[in-house]
């Protein structure tokens, strides 16, 4: 009984270092368009994490699937393409430009526009109520 017990405890650390992917290339450059890639990817999941953060099962796939194309020679582009046609503009933290995704980048502006005016609205009705305040003085 104590043997299994011990046996157990020595076996533990080994459950944590297999959880850690380990992917191999044969240049500097292809790694470090890896860790480009994977951190321009959004989780399709998460959605608030790249690929390269998150540990959910969609992003380890799409790891391993990057490392794949990139060791094929593919290009960046050619990458991002085929993970946003399989999972939409939003996948990419990047996305282009077009009458799709025009929401993507104009909403930022537009709630930004939204919030100055809410708040210009609530100084000048602050202002006006100051001024109504019946002390009978005029301005």
């Amino acid at each position: 009984m104590r043997n299994g017990f011990l046996v157990l405890l020595l076996l533990l650390p080994l459950a944590a270092v297999a959880a850690i992917d380990v992917y191999e290339f044969d240049t500097l450059e292809q790694e470090q368009r890896f860790r480009q890639l994977t951190e321009q990817l959004r989780c399709p999941k998460c959605q608030n994490q790249s690929i390269s953060d998150s540990d959910a099962e969609i992003s380890v796939e799409m790891r391993k699937r990057v490392a794949g194309m990139i060791r094929d020679g593919r290009s960046n582009e050619q990458i991002i393409t085929f993970f946003t046609s399989r999972y939409g503009d939003f996948v990419n933290y990047d996305p282009p430009v077009r009458a799709e995704t025009l929401v993507l980048w104009a909403a930022p502006a537009f709630l930004l526009f939204l919030g100055g005016v809410v708040i210009a609205f609530q100084v000048i009705r602050a202002r006006r109520n100051l001024g109504d305040d019946g002390s009978g003085e005029s301005s």
